[in-house]
């Protein structure tokens, strides 16, 4: 099946950012609109334009995890959204959430969402997956309550009343 034109062109800058990134480009105006909103999950934090993502997520998330290799499992597009699941391997080289650097290489997994407008992005919906990145590197932030014990049978799960 074939992409509609709007979505193949969303899909495509989208592309081309990515690949920005992973060339470790500095200047993202030309795949961002100015303006832009990123939106991450809690850890993550919300950064409202260009200069915000760069000093407050690209500039400490560079500090924190070298060597990156950026591999996305799949893209999905609908006309000015596009969408995409995959993770980063990356070493960890530098304090990441109060830990110094370990040296360690980890798996650091995401989805992002992006609305595209006028061939730059507008909106950024962004979940990366730090619980699991301190489980890689000796903290478990759920202190052993995570709900993966039920998966392994090491608890049962409450019933509903």
């Amino acid at each position: 099946m074939s992409l509609d034109p709007k979505s193949a062109e969303t899909l495509a800058v989208v592309r081309r950012m990515e690949a920005g990134l992973a060339a470790n480009e500095n200047d993202m105006t030309q795949y961002f609109h100015e303006d832009f909103l990123w939106r991450g999950n809690q850890g993550c934090g919300t950064k409202n334009g260009v200069e915000a993502f760069r000093n407050n997520w690209q500039l400490p998330f560079r500090a924190a995890f070298t060597d990156r290799d950026y591999i996305t499992e799949k893209f999905m597009a609908d006309g000015e959204w596009a969408s995409c699941f995959g993770h980063i391997e990356a070493t960890h080289s530098g304090t990441f959430m109060g830990i110094p650097a370990t040296g360690k290489r980890v798996r650091i997994p995401y989805m992002d969402f992006w609305r595209v407008e006028d061939g730059r992005i507008v909106d950024n919906p962004v979940s990366v997956d730090f619980a699991s990145v301190l489980m890689q590197l000796g903290v478990d932030i759920f202190d052993g309550k995570g709900w993966e014990h039920y998966d392994s049978g090491a608890a049962t799960p409450p019933k509903p009343e």
